[in-house]
């Protein structure tokens, strides 16, 4: 009877930890900037980045399991300031950012090359950034502008998480094919990607448990 209580309660809070490493990501806004200078010390920060159509506001709430917390649009370049989002508890000081996207916005070339500066100094500039999470469109495979982008990140040291994005929208006949591509091209292992579909959910928990780790919030 003593084993069963003993077995019970080492289940419980197995089951409770995956729970909290897996659960969705409380993540509350706390605003959008324009300037780096602007922003304040953290203790540990991630950024999102990658093409304007490559769905990361639909990944962020996917990761947040909530329908607005970033804001999304049919037409790409929704995203176009610097917006931080906290990791509870509150104050806890361990950000996510969610920065302008790279390539087919529908803006004006100045408004791009606001852009295009804005990223820049943030990701050469910003301290305690842990880890660039580059997402690259998985129905798509990487462009010259993701590689571009990867190359520039290791030439600064920057660590780069790489998940590929719509998952759900590769067919399974080509599903293998395509990650070889994709790996073969970013010339990374297979298990350095994680393959995430928003809409469907595949991959979500894993990442969400990756973001943890990251900030150090496991």
């Amino acid at each position: 009877m003593v084993e069963r209580t003993v077995i019970g309660h080492i289940a419980g809070a197995v089951t409770r930890y995956r729970r909290r490493v897996a659960g969705p990501l409380d993540l509350r806004f706390v605003r959008s900037y324009v300037d780096i200078d602007d922003l304040p010390h953290v203790n540990t920060e991630v950024a999102f980045v990658g093409r304007s159509n490559v769905g990361k506001s639909s990944l962020l709430n996917a990761l947040a399991q909530r329908k607005n917390l970033a804001k999304t649009s049919k037409t790409p370049g929704a995203t176009r300031l610097m917006n931080a989002f906290e990791l509870a508890p509150a104050h806890s000081l361990r950000w996510l950012m969610d920065l302008p996207g790279y390539g087919f916005a529908r803006v004006s070339k100045a408004e791009q090359a606001k852009w295009a500066t804005m990223l820049s100094t943030y990701i050469e500039e910003r301290e305690n950034l842990v880890s660039v999470v580059l997402l690259i469109d998985g129905a798509v495979g990487p462009t010259a502008l993701d590689l571009q982008t990867v190359e520039w990140l290791e030439s600064l040291g920057r660590p780069i998480t790489y998940v590929a994005t719509k998952a759900d929208k590769v067919k399974p006949s080509r599903s293998k094919k395509r990650r070889t591509e994709l790996t073969d091209k970013l010339e990374v292992q297979r298990s350095e990607v994680t393959w995430v579909s928003a809409e469907k959910g595949t991959g979500i928990p894993e990442l969400r448990s990756r973001i943890r780790d990251l900030l150090g919030a496991s």
